[in-house]
């Protein structure tokens, strides 16, 4: 028989069931502030703490509190800050967030341990000492959290107050049944998480074997067995005999990144001459979905970092260093920021896809993180591309590799993306899962 259901009043809960209750969170819980500290306050061992970072990392499942959440503070604060420590059934909610899909995130608290809510949280404590993890899915579900992000403030950082917690609204149902919806809802998202947790293994292996495939074939070729030569350079190894090893300013016309133009955020615009940076360059392509622009003007006058088709584009700083690829034929000429270097090379001597290659391969990603390293520098300079060795054979047997492994590498990428696919539409599948129960369109039956 199907249960009764009314009309809740709320648009984003629809139809709840009969006997289930609407209420504002402020009547469930106190609101709270973390601790008024920063990342310098905290120590290598003390009091665990869980700020608005660990809030925000992919170690939270909104659940379940877990180890990698914790760092420490000085027990000097259990004197100062009694205020700020969490018990069970309280939840610990980022106050800030840098996208919208943040806002709303928290942590659970369903743990005994001293604990402190840290800096930019706001903390939930419940009236009554219950068991609240029936709230903590409600709040994972998108619907709940909309309430939350509408009222957000902020452009590059959103922020979300007490006041906007307090007034949202939320479904409660009898403790029986919020008992039997999480009991339910753990079992089968951690049968979901098990399969996402494995398909994202399988990735990894994937991606593995293709920068196994890519950096054999930089280095041994791709005509079978014949004979090799040291090479001379460790993280190179052997190499066919008839080839040779030479720095890549033997082989290139131009290597050097362009410059950020002056003038502040007003000179990007949404059209016009194509502005490339490090966000946008990646091992597989161009991506251009937070592409920006700037004026035929602003081009001409950085004429001297003007991208052509051919041209290898390589991130030189940050934590996407060694990302690259090839500029395609089929795009007009763009420009670049100073976190990307262009290698143009010279097609007598190196194809622009054989040198693509080399840098995404063991032996290129090698090269830069010695650089790196030897230096304690945080990126690449045009010097150290121009005296970066790689090994150098006959332009058609370049070809041969680049076209083998362009082969190669569309066959695993489809086998990647039909994963990730696999991965986004279990993650669909969960949200939806926990909006059905949580809101009562769906009933545990024993």
């Amino acid at each position: 028989m199907a249960r009764q259901m009314k009309d809740s009043g709320v648009e984003w809960m629809g139809e709840i069931p009969e006997e289930w209750e609407v209420a504002r969170l402020k009547t469930r819980f106190f609101f709270g502030k973390g601790l008024p500290i920063t990342k310098e306050n905290l120590v290598p061992a003390g009091v665990p703490v869980v700020s608005y970072g660990q809030v925000h990392s992919k170690s939270n499942n909104g659940t379940a509190l877990s180890n990698e959440l914790f760092r420490f503070v000085d027990e000097s604060y259990l004197a100062t800050n009694p205020q700020s420590l969490v018990h069970r059934g309280d939840f610990i909610v980022a106050d800030t967030s840098e996208d919208v899909e943040g806002c709303g995130n928290c942590v659970y608290v369903d743990s005994d341990l001293v604990l402190f809510a840290g800096y930019h949280t706001i903390i939930l404590f419940d009236k009554e000492a219950r068991d609240n993890k029936y709230f903590a899915y409600l709040f994972q579900s998108n619907e709940w959290r909309n309430q939350i992000r509408c009222k957000a403030s902020g452009v590059k950082v959103f922020s979300i107050s007490r006041k906007i917690l307090s007034d949202a609204y939320c479904t409660v149902p009898p403790t029986a049944e919020q008992t039997a919806i999480f009991t339910y809802l753990d079992l089968k998202c951690a049968e979901i998480d098990k399969v996402v947790e494995q398909t994202r293994a399988t990735i990894e292996e994937y991606k593995k074997l293709k920068q196994a495939i890519i950096s054999e074939a930089v280095t041994k070729g791709v005509r079978g067995s014949r004979p090799m030569k040291p090479s001379g350079v460790e993280w190179i190894g052997d190499i066919p005999e008839e080839w040779m090893i030479c720095s890549i300013k033997r082989g290139v016309s131009k290597v050097g990144s362009g410059k950020t133009p002056s003038g502040g955020a007003e000179v990007y615009l949404n059209e016009g001459v194509l502005f490339l940076r490090s966000q946008n360059i990646y091992d597989t392509g161009l991506q251009l979905d937070n592409a920006t622009y700037i004026s035929e003007s602003t081009d001409e006058e950085m004429s001297g970092t003007r991208v052509f088709a051919g041209d290898v584009l390589l991130n030189i700083t940050g934590a996407s260093i060694g990302r690259c690829c090839v500029y395609p034929a089929d795009m007009p000429s763009a420009n670049v920021n100073q976190h990307v270097c262009i290698i143009r090379t010279v097609n007598s001597i190196f194809t622009a896809d054989y040198m693509h290659y080399f840098w995404i391969s063991f032996a290129g990603k090698t090269s830069i993180q010695l650089y790196q390293t030897g230096g304690n520098r945080e990126g690449m300079s045009a010097d150290a591309i121009k005296n970066t060795l790689i090994p150098r054979m006959d332009i058609s047997e370049q070809q041969e590799i680049a076209a083998y492994l362009d082969t190669k590498c569309v066959e695993i990428n489809r086998i990647i993306e039909k994963k990730e696919q696999l991965i986004e539409e279990l993650g669909s599948y969960k949200k939806s899962l926990i909006y059905e129960y949580v809101t009562g369109k769906k009933e545990v039956t024993a």
